[in-house]
């Protein structure tokens, strides 16, 4: 029987577990658990018995109680997450209490376990954090150019996507991609999983708009042999083909409300039952979605139900349209022409590049690959001009104020500018607190500032 005294184990060199909770029978489970996998664990009873035992060890792995005698569970999480960020924490949670889980991911809890626990979700967990790799700055845009698997350029929009998925990628929180149509989307959610302890298992993209609704449940969750009409063999659906993975569900807002209700029980309870199957399969997937809407619009519409929003949307990662940052262009440039064309690709002349640095792209990255691939098919000379691209001619707005002959982004940008300027001035120029009147980023305003020429 365990004490509840802070226990310690040296075993050699083998990787450490901290485990904390105030049960003994709890803390023997874990701590069994953890020694038949080959690890070291060491335990304590309280937020301060952790405490101590943080500060004279380092941990590939800290597994936490949210209801502690002397604190939370939060505590230990938020204290992880300052003080030693490379340990992942995962969190115990009271069974289907969904908010304490949610809590401790936006916290940045690695991953949650709901008590009874069960221990083949506790092997996979161990397992997942052991294996977490360390901070190598994978996405920092040093791979070959033309990279299918990069995130291009070094604007502060970007590098700042960069910096997330770094983070996001050291956690098992489910992950809400939000952006314009063709602004990396996909992309993003796959560096999440590259760079995650998740990277050696399949990353599965499923576009929920593409699947007929009389198939959804069974492309999912697949289905038994025998199931209905034509179900001649046994299959498996995306979930169990993700298995250890990620499952990256692609406009997720567009999956019927009757669909919604399974995807939140399969997430929940991180089991899926087969088409024509009495029993339940236990999955461990990781999910990312994404959706070009506004997700909390089709909450509020109805279109969208309001608890796997907060499910799926425990995190947000926001990618930034190309208008807004415009220096990115040209390395993009650069990268899509190899990719193209191959290791000759031909190059802009000057008129042409600063033609598309201008250009609004309503249709992001994916618009200005098109808009590539279509002039280097017409080029001559291997050498694009400026009538190669056959860009779209820009929108002259007019009406009752007075804007004839000003184009559709030197409308935006005077907008945004005399509403950063009213910020700025609401806030004696504190550029802080006018990013938080403004409803963005500290790094997305200075941008902003530097890019319209605001000068205090």
């Amino acid at each position: 029987m365990l004490t509840g005294k802070a226990e310690r184990r040296p075993r050699g060199d083998l990787a450490r577990v901290l485990v904390i909770d105030d049960e003994a029978d709890i803390r023997e489970l874990l701590d069994l658990t953890v020694a038949r996998m080959g690890l070291s664990a060491d335990c304590a009873a309280s937020v301060a018995q952790a405490r101590q035992l943080l500060e004279q060890q380092r941990y590939q792995l800290c597994l936490t109680d949210m209801r502690l005698p002397d604190g939370e569970g939060l505590e230990i999480v938020r204290l992880i997450a300052e003080r030693y960020g490379e340990t992942p924490v995962a969190v115990i949670t009271a069974f289907g209490n969904a908010q304490n889980a949610v809590a401790a991911l936006k916290a940045g809890a690695f991953d949650y376990l709901a008590k009874p626990v069960a221990l083949e979700q506790l092997r996979s967990l161990i397992k997942s954090a052991i294996n977490l790799p360390r901070r190598s700055g994978v996405a920092d845009g040093t791979q070959p150019a033309g990279s299918a698997t990069q995130l291009i350029g070094h604007s502060p929009a970007i590098e700042h996507v960069r910096e997330t998925i770094d983070k996001l990628a050291r956690s098992q929180a489910p992950v809400y991609i939000s952006g314009e149509s063709g602004t990396g989307k996909e992309l993003a959610a796959r560096l999440i999983h590259d760079q995650s302890a998740r990277r050696a298992a399949p990353f599965i993209p499923v576009n929920c708009g593409a699947i007929p609704d009389n198939l959804m449940e069974s492309e999912f969750f697949g289905y038994r042999k025998g199931a209905f009409t034509g179900a001649d063999s046994e299959r498996d659906g995306f979930f169990q083909a993700a298995q250890g993975g990620t499952l990256f569900l692609d406009e997720v807002a567009d999956l019927p409300l009757v669909m919604q209700v399974k995807l939140l029980r399969a997430i929940q309870e991180k089991k899926v039952r087969k088409v024509g199957s009495t029993v339940e399969e236990s999955v461990d997937v990781r999910i990312i979605s994404a959706t070009h809407q506004l997700l909390k619009d089709c909450v509020d519409a109805g279109t969208f139900r309001q608890d796997l929003y907060y499910r799926v949307n425990v995190i947000e990662l926001k990618m930034p349209p190309l208008r807004e940052r415009r220096e990115d262009v040209e390395p993009l440039v650069e990268a899509l022409l190899v990719r193209l064309c191959g290791a000759h690709p031909p190059r802009l002349d000057r008129r042409a590049m600063k033609a598309l640095e201008a250009y609004s792209f309503p249709g992001n990255v994916r618009e200005l690959e098109n808009i590539l691939e279509r002039a280097t098919a017409l080029c001559n000379d291997d050498t694009v001009v400026f009538d190669d691209l056959q860009l779209a001619p820009a929108v002259v707005v007019t009406d009752s104020q007075g804007r004839e002959g000003e184009t559709l982004d030197d409308y935006l940008n005077r907008l945004e500018k005399q509403a950063i300027l009213e910020a700025l001035a609401k806030t004696a120029f504190n550029r802080t607190a006018a990013a938080r009147l403004l409803g963005v980023s500290f790094r997305s305003l200075r941008y902003r500032i530097e890019r319209l020429g605001i000068e205090e």
